[in-house]
């Protein structure tokens, strides 16, 4: 395995040869669930691709990252985004933890947390890593990125993403951080044509999400987005360790061959976003020979016109928005046992045990699932839940 640093052109090295690798070789999933460290691995001859979901499992949070360190150095991998769900004010000490765990950091942390009780406590962290060569995109001297691929396509990976100047206004912010995403991607050969999934974190969202919303709409505008793919997003409302208005990830999918499929995937139960406001999609589908994956953006108890349902009713709003995703899921030939990582959003931490109490009554499966305490996009929202989910296709074999 190899790690580069990317602040210029792709390294031609770093290509890959689709005959090199085989064309009739299935993906295979791999899961271990259940304890401190939930993995799903989609796994290809030659390439590995982890989604790790961690749980705190000690009275000293920062544990958490010897789990993900461990795993590494046994797979041999590389970890290209991570999220830690926690205390902002602990960051001054867990970004350097992890550093201790895992050597030099050369890949994007996004490091949020609500507002209120759980300043003070980790609630999780997510990572992705996969095996195979890995370049890091970096702008001004920090991390912003990595850039992978398999077979089928290249992707790059944005994270902790926002604007230099975080005195500046938030629309100010907002335009800037957007403008970054481009820069970002130009380092990878990419455009925002190739962006399937956002992760929109805004402190106060609920003083000014519709602000941003016309920023976001203005800038799709501007480069055409609606013509082509709007992707799926997560806007939601979390305070960051940079203090800035917003911090982004992004997730871009550049297709080698043509028989990668990427598409919009809409909600059975929902209308479009768009209607009401929202540029984006319920949901977008990158299907390449071997398998499909499903990226679910976040979603919430809204009812087919786009108003809130079940108004001061956190049970009923868990039950609307889990009946949601599931819809989408099955819509794709998919089950909750298809999920390779998923964050729940509480407005009030305190209600985590109500989802519990929902996946077992409903006798769901054990999937990888965060838990975050956050503000939703509307004031009368309780929950909100993202889910991305995996499913292997068989490859025909070409007799010869």
């Amino acid at each position: 395995m190899q790690r580069t640093k990317l602040d210029g052109s792709l390294n031609p090295q770093m290509k890959v040869s689709l005959d090199a690798m085989g064309n009739n070789d299935s993906a295979t999933i791999h899961k271990a669930l259940g304890g401190p460290v939930d993995i799903v691995t989609v796994e290809r001859p030659g390439y590995d691709k982890h989604f790790l979901t961690v749980q705190p499992a000690s009275p000293d949070p920062h544990t958490m990252f010897d789990s993900v360190a461990d795993f590494i150095r046994e797979k041999k991998a590389h970890i290209v985004s991570q999220f830690v769900f926690g205390g902002a004010e602990l960051s001054g000490r867990g970004v350097p933890e992890a550093e201790r765990i895992n050597g030099h950091r050369d890949w994007p942390v996004t490091w949020i947390h609500g507002e209120g009780p759980s300043g003070m406590a980790f609630s999780g962290a997510q990572a992705t890593a996969v095996t195979g060569d890995v370049q890091t995109l970096v702008i001004g001297g920090q991390t912003v990125g990595s850039v992978y691929e398999d077979r089928y396509a290249r992707y790059c990976r944005l994270g902790n993403l926002h604007a230099p100047d975080v005195t500046q206004s938030r629309e100010r912010q907002t335009e800037e951080t957007f403008d970054l995403m481009c820069t970002a991607l130009a380092k990878a050969d990419m455009t925002f044509d190739h962006v399937v999934r956002t992760w929109l974190y805004m402190d106060r969202i609920l003083e000014w999400y519709d602000e941003f919303n016309a920023v976001r709409t203005a800038f799709f505008e501007k480069h055409n987005v609606f013509d082509g793919l709007v992707p799926a997003s997560t806007g939601i409302g979390v305070a960051n360790s940079s203090k800035a208005a917003m911090v982004a990830d992004v997730l871009a999918v550049q297709p080698k061959t043509p028989d990668v499929k990427i598409e919009m995937v809409d909600s059975p139960l929902q209308g479009a976003a768009w209607e009401y406001g929202s540029s984006f999609s319920r949901g977008v589908e990158v299907a390449v020979p071997d398998c499909r994956k499903l990226y679910i953006s976040g979603s919430a108890s809204i009812t087919p016109d786009g108003a809130t349902a079940h108004v001061g009713d956190v049970e009923k709003q868990i039950a609307l928005t889990m009946e949601v995703v599931a819809a989408i899921l099955e819509g794709r030939g998919m089950t909750w046992s298809d999920t390779s990582r998923s964050i729940a959003y509480f407005k009030d931490i305190k209600n985590a045990p109500l989802y519990h109490a929902y996946c077992q009554r409903q006798n769901l499966p054990h999937f990888p699932v965060s838990l975050a305490h956050a503000d939703v996009c509307r004031d009368d929202l309780l929950f909100e839940l993202e889910l991305d989910a995996v499913k292997v296709m068989t490859i025909p074999m070409v007799s010869s």
